[in-house]
Parts: C-alpha cells; structure tokens; sequence
C-alpha cells in the first residue's frame, strides 16, 4: 500500500526523451565533459597534464580527445585558459575521429558518408523493436551501473521499443563495456559471429573506447575498436544514461547524427 501512495504522490516520473527536451539530460553530473577554450598561441602543454594522453597539440592546434578523456578534470583545473566544462548528454558519434574536439576539416564528410552505409543496413530491421545484448569486455563496472539504470522507471527504455536480451542470437544491438581485454578477443569475435545481420554494435564508455588509464598494456588492446568492427562510440567515463539512450536511438536511425 505504502508504494501505491508514494506513485500516485510522485506522479509520472519517466523522461520525455526523446519525444521532447529533458532539462535533467543537460544537467546530469556525469553529463560535463571538458572543451578546449583557448589557443595555447606556440606555449607547449605540460605532456602531463592528462594521465590518458588525450590532449594533443598538432601543428600548434590544440585538441581533445573526448573518446580517451576520463573526465578527472586535471587540465580544467591546471590550464583554466585552455580547457573548460560544457555539458550535454548527446555524445555519441559514427565515427572515432568526430570525438576529436575542435572536431578535423574532413571528419563531417566522413560523418555522413558512415552514417548513411548505417542508415542503409538498418532501416528495414529496425521500424520496430530493438534487441540489445550487453557484453562486458574487461569493464570496472561502472558502466553497466548506467546501462542497467536505462531499465528503471525514470528511463523505461522498454517505452521505445528497446529490449535486453540474454542471448546475442536475439540481439540487433550488442552494447560492448570495457577495455577490450585479450582474454575476451575470443569470446568477443564469437559472440559477434552469433550475433544476426544486420548487426550494430556500440563502444560504451571511454575504456571500450580507447582503453583508457589501462592501455595500451600486455593485458588489453586500445579499446574495442581493435577487436570488432564499432558503428557508434559513447564517450564518457562512464557516460550517462542520457548519453546511452542517445547512442541507441543514433545506432538504429531514430536521431540525427548530431541529435537535433
């Protein structure tokens, strides 16, 4: 009786994404991401100053790698004129250039050119229903905290359409976590081969992406990239639930690349 008093009290609590703008979405904590602010005008940057190696300064253009960012927030905090915060939870790209910021003269090109091969192998398959199966490739768990909120009320992914499956011969999606440890290559390469085409498969996270703190090393490849074939990659460490369903509805054609 008590939860029946606290639904009618809490009333309707599940988002309206993407139906319509969530304002949670852009102020979500884990939804910040820094952004380069300034030119570092021929003053080298401190090689140092992130513990993934995401910053590169390029014929003097400074750039960030948000597909190996972590967000520890170490360069906001130390180069204030260089790096800042932006927010905003539609992360995911096509293409593991576009995570580059300021972004490369020829990455919307190649953009558009992958996002309508995808928009090709998927508009038949996926009108209706989506399966995901979620495979954890050397995660530290935090990812499959946000992956499994999109189950819960506020989410309801289930309202898309959207589905888990235990079995990667249900799935239309597989939603890889983690580093990419060698140990997982086999089981990996063996769960895509069950899996039925079409087939999309999503990097969740910055380890899938890149491998984060942990790569390269004898233990795990640079991130998910380097064992199977990846269509869509979601930065953040871990990225949002917000992050996560953008990167669905992106993967199976119901977003723009870019969100709008």
């Amino acid at each position: 009786m008590p939860w029946v008093l606290r639904g009618l009290r809490n009333g309707v609590v599940t988002t309206g994404y993407p139906r319509r703008s969530d304002p949670y979405a852009e102020a979500f904590p884990a939804s910040v991401r820094p952004l380069v602010v300034g030119s570092a005008n021929g003053v080298p940057v401190d090689d140092t100053l992130c513990p993934t190696g995401a910053i590169h300064n390029r014929a003097g253009a400074l750039q960030l790698d948000a597909g190996q960012c972590i967000l520890c927030g170490r360069c906001v905090r130390e180069r204030p004129d260089l790096f800042g915060w932006v927010s905003g939870s539609q992360t995911a790209r096509l293409h593991r250039q576009a995570l580059v910021v300021p972004q490369l003269p020829e990455t919307d090109e190649a953009v558009e050119l992958v996002r309508r091969q995808l928009a090709a192998r998927v508009r038949r398959m996926f009108r209706r229903s989506v399966h995901i199966r979620h495979v954890d490739a050397g995660s530290d768990g935090s990812e499959e905290w946000e992956a499994l909120a999109l189950l819960n009320p506020v989410y309801d992914v289930h309202r898309l359409g959207i589905f888990f499956t235990a079995s990667p011969r249900h799935a239309d999606v597989l939603l890889i976590t983690g580093v990419g440890s060698h140990g997982m290559a086999e089981p990996l390469r063996r769960t895509v081969e069950a899996t039925p085409r079409p087939l999309v498969v999503i990097a969740a996270g910055t380890d899938a992406v890149s491998g984060g703190l942990v790569a390269p090393s004898y233990a795990v490849a640079e991130g998910i990239g380097e064992l199977v074939d990846v269509d869509v990659w979601v930065p953040g460490s871990p990225p949002s639930p917000f992050s996560l369903l953008h990167a669905l509805l992106l993967a199976v054609g119901r977003i723009p690349p870019e969100g709008r």
